[in-house]
């Protein structure tokens, strides 16, 4: 079973942090886009059963109703399980009643908004074009549409203090929203950020921020079930789960990355290269040693862990004699909890040290 991962990469304005493959909103180059999607997937889609489909970007839900009735047309195409989760990025200031309408005629069911902020300084900063109204204002709007919402947050920015943070987290609780995911924020080459010499802030002061985060969610009834998602019982991201336990899906659209048949791809993030239906930039075959590793490195993501058995049944050996385990158990870096595996939570913000240690 597999799920899928769709690309749209237009949007209204360039967010100052965002590396994504994207570019302002055309109407007219939109509708070519799809056109050319549905090449895609016709092209490489198996007919295998499909367990969940993300929609994201970009901005997926800055496209026309027609567009949008075209991107929901394509949804016919997969056979999708009974109880498939299908997810649909929105930007706060493109949730409007008639696009909540049709999402959800079309077997849309869990929606995920960015947020990031309610600070106005902070979202002027980051250049989202929503205000803390809007926020609310469209958020309970959705909800009279869709149970299933997430919320991205985005913390650690520079003219960020504790006091906003705390604010942001209060304002979200607020909405009883079932799952939040929250990013600090990382600058990335190529980005606003990147070109105008912004520097991340110190990590001691991230942490005080990631820890807050974590005590006050879950004080809160929610479950820290990956390292920067939250979510209340039953409301956890399944296609998110899916990329964690290392399995397959598709990407399609521009920039996507997938991994079918034991091949890792990347998209091209050419536009003109894409519209000729040229659409793999790069393809993999995964050996055996590098899915384990891959297996490792996202399923430590998980607080759960990695499944002993599952490592075995699907390598046909232990983990501990395939990696570096023994050691970080004795020095408390890693635990045992029943047939799982995982980082300690204290530790779980030094994922990735630990991870080079496994590895190496």
């Amino acid at each position: 079973m597999k799920s899928v991962y769709i690309h749209i990469p237009f949007c209204s304005s360039i967010c100052s942090y965002c590396d994504f493959c994207k570019f302002l909103h055309d109407e007219v180059w939109a509708t070519e886009y799809l056109l050319h999607l549905n090449k895609e997937i016709d092209e490489y889609y198996e007919n295998d059963l499909i367990s969940s489909i993300y929609i994201g970007g970009g901005t997926p839900s800055v496209l026309s109703m027609e567009n949008l009735k075209l991107l929901m047309g394509l949804l016919k195409k997969f056979n999708t399980k009974e109880d498939a989760e299908i997810t649909f990025e929105f930007n706060v200031n493109d949730i409007t009643e008639e696009k909540l309408e049709l999402l959800k005629m079309h077997g849309i069911n869990r929606i995920s908004i960015g947020v990031e902020s309610f600070d106005k300084y902070v979202l002027k900063y980051l250049n989202r074009k929503h205000t803390k109204k809007e926020i609310i204002n469209n958020i309970n709007l959705a909800k009279k549409y869709f149970d299933n919402i997430s919320v991205d947050l985005i913390y650690a920015v520079p003219i960020e203090t504790q006091k906003i943070l705390k604010n942001d987290i209060k304002e979200l609780l607020k909405l009883n929203i079932p799952h939040i995911s929250t990013y600090s924020l990382i600058i990335e080459e190529n980005t606003v950020l990147s070109i105008n010499n912004v520097e991340p802030i110190d990590e001691e002061k991230d942490y005080k921020m990631y820890k807050y985060i974590c005590n006050t969610l879950k004080k809160h009834g929610f479950n820290h079930y990956e390292v920067s998602n939250f979510a209340r019982p039953t409301y956890e991201s399944k296609h998110n789960l899916g990329y964690w336990a290392n399995q397959e899906y598709y990407g399609f659209g521009l920039g996507a990355h997938g991994f079918t048949n034991e091949l890792r791809y990347e998209n091209t993030r050419s536009f003109n290269t894409y519209l000729k239906d040229k659409y793999r930039f790069t393809e993999l075959i995964v050996s055996k040693k590098e899915d384990m590793e891959n297996f490792i490195i996202l399923g430590l993501r998980k607080l759960k862990g990695i499944d002993i058995e599952e490592f075995f049944n699907k390598y046909k050996i232990n983990i501990q004699d395939a990696f570096n385990i023994t050691p970080l158990l004795k020095d408390g870096s890693l635990e045992m909890d029943g047939k799982y595996i995982k980082i300690n939570e204290d530790k779980i913000y030094v994922m990735n040290e630990i991870l080079n240690k496994i590895l190496n």
